[in-house]
C-alpha cells in the first residue's frame, strides 16, 4: 500500500482494511476518506486566472490543502469551480 502525504485527506479522514481479490487473496484496501467538518473563514471572489492550489497556498499555507476547498464548496472535481465567481475558503487547521 502506497504512503500517504501526512496532509493527505487519507491519513485522517480514511481507513484501511483487509478484503480478497478475486483470485481468493488477501489485499489492503482503502475506505473513501469521509468529508471533514470544516469551518468556513469567508468567501473569496474568484479572479479569471486563479487556480485552488494558489488559493489554497494563500489562504491555507498548503498548496495540497485545495482539496478542502473542493469539500467546502460541495464539488468533488476542482475543476467545478474553474467558473465560480465566489469560492467559500475553510479556516486553517491548528
Amino acid at each position: 500500500m502506497s504512503t500517504f502525504d501526512p496532509k493527505s485527506r487519507y491519513v485522517r479522514h480514511a481507513a484501511t482494511y483487509t478484503t480478497l481479490d478475486r483470485k481468493g487473496r488477501p489485499v489492503l484496501a482503502l475506505t473513501p476518506a469521509r468529508k471533514p467538518a470544516e469551518v468556513e473563514l469567508g468567501v473569496h471572489r474568484r479572479i479569471e486566472g486563479q487556480r485552488l492550489d494558489h488559493l489554497a497556498y494563500y489562504y491555507l499555507s498548503d498548496a495540497h490543502g485545495y482539496w478542502r476547498i473542493c469539500e467546502l464548496n460541495d464539488v468533488l472535481l476542482p475543476d467545478a469551480l474553474a467558473e465560480a465567481d465566489e469560492i467559500r475558503i475553510p479556516t486553517r487547521l491548528g
